[in-house]
């Protein structure tokens, strides 16, 4: 049994990084074909590595690629290894994809320069927010925040947003035109609406009952193999009268598939209810802001 669950969760492993990888790639496109080509300077170290092509023709995926291995050496010496497997990956497949896209792609895929503005904002954001959902990350100004949050009391969404201004500002020196900032905000712009709107998407939780008359197996799993959170109640069968086990448990939503296909494996006779809920708020969940 204790195989099968394995099995399961290597197959969920495989899964989010297939799923990164192709954030990655719609990442690398919004880029290469909307953003650097109608030389739009977009946030980050995507937008530093477009201001260094523009200057010096040095391809934007050996910038990237340099810059994140730059900050990756300097955050393992003042933060430890804390990034994990997922970011060295994103950083590597993100690089190859841009350097291989960019050699591919000479000219805009849309004519309009403010299309550009939008539809690379949009692509860009929803890479974001596909990636973080998966746990993954691509490096780059995240890590410079995490470095300057940990002397300075600055959070790391303000961190952030500073950058991404005066890399974006910072673009009116390549030709002296107000334009070509604006048209960083507006990609700056829709792409955290988007990032937004997919992370929250990814953020939704569940509520599982599950009707069983393997409650200790499947208990065992959940907390042992799933390593989640479960709570045992004790109910009277309306028709039976009988006292039946009921199992609860909460859980992310993009977890429900995984906790299923355990369930169905350990007891497939089981009666499951699953429902979405508002919010979840302790240990694991969100934190009730004040």
């Amino acid at each position: 049994m204790k195989k099968n669950i394995l099995a399961q969760m290597s197959k969920f492993d495989f899964q989010s990084y297939l799923i990164i990888t192709i954030g990655l790639l719609v990442g690398s496109l919004a880029w290469t074909g909307f953003l650097i080509p109608s030389e739009i300077v977009g946030s980050g170290v995507g937008g530093i590595a477009t201001m260094i092509f523009y200057v010096t023709g040095f391809k934007v995926g050996y910038s990237v690629f340099l810059i994140n291995f730059v900050f990756l050496l300097v955050a393992l010496r003042v933060l430890g290894f804390g990034f994990g497997v997922k970011t060295i990956y994103g950083i590597i497949i993100l690089s190859f994809f841009l350097w291989l896209f960019q050699s591919l792609i000479t000219e805009p895929l849309v004519s309009d320069r403010f299309m550009c503005a939008i539809i690379g904002g949009m692509l860009a954001g929803a890479s974001a927010g596909i990636i973080l959902s998966r746990g993954g990350s691509t490096g780059g100004t995240d890590i410079l925040a995490m470095m300057i949050n940990k002397y300075k009391n600055y959070s790391p969404g303000q961190l952030l947003l500073t950058i991404d201004v005066l890399i974006i500002s910072s673009s009116y020196f390549l030709e002296h035109s107000i334009e070509q900032v604006v048209y960083g905000f507006v990609t700056m712009g829709v792409s955290a609406y988007c990032v937004d709107l997919i992370i929250e998407g990814s953020k939704q939780s569940v509520q599982i009952f599950i009707f069983t008359k393997k409650p200790d197996e499947i208990r065992k799993e959940v907390i042992h193999t799933l390593d989640q959170g479960i709570t045992l109640l004790t109910g009277t069968g309306g028709y039976s009268g009988k006292e039946v086990k009921v199992l609860m448990l909460l859980a992310k939503k993009r977890e429900s598939q995984t906790i299923l296909n355990m369930i169905k494996v350990v007891d497939p006779d089981a009666f499951i209810s699953l429902g979405s809920v508002m919010g979840v708020y302790g240990k694991g969940f969100d934190k009730i802001k004040s």
